[in-house]
């Protein structure tokens, strides 16, 4: 049995991660008869390593309760982890259009505003580079 900084400096992650698991039910620690802290086994560093894993790949902590709860029911959570990636790609897929979109936006306006002067607001203006790029064509 190890305590919350064997854990940690085991798995390579904070105490208070290691703590905030805990508390959410990703991990279920066993207590120390005496003193009351939490000791966790083997198995707490073969679920912590899958949790550190399964984030790297961009499940949520959420996603995650949902796969370890179906694996503890004695379901499959295959079926399940392929079509959140699946989701999570597309939705990757999308965020890269749209942040593309807005890296060409921002270079258009940029290029424009190099070749302008600078200027004080006056007259209910603030930034007259960025209430230009309102009736200029720089678009995605």
């Amino acid at each position: 049995m190890m305590t919350v900084s064997q854990l940690s400096k085991r798995i390579g992650i904070a105490p208070h991660v290691v703590r905030y698991y805990s508390r959410i039910g990703l991990l279920s620690p066993a207590r120390h008869p005496d003193n009351g802290y939490q000791l966790f086994s083997r198995d707490d560093t073969a679920r912590m390593r899958f949790i550190r894993v399964a984030q790297n790949l961009g499940f949520t902590l959420e996603e995650i309760r949902h796969i370890l709860g179906l694996s503890g029911a004695g379901e499959s959570p295959c079926q399940d982890v392929r079509e959140i990636l699946r989701q999570r790609v597309e939705e990757n897929r999308q965020r890269l259009v749209d942040l593309m979109a807005l890296q060409r936006r921002m270079e258009r306006a940029l290029a424009r505003w190099e070749e302008m002067p600078d200027a004080p607001p006056h007259g209910g203006t603030v930034c007259h580079l960025i209430e230009s790029a309102a009736g200029a064509r720089i678009e995605a």
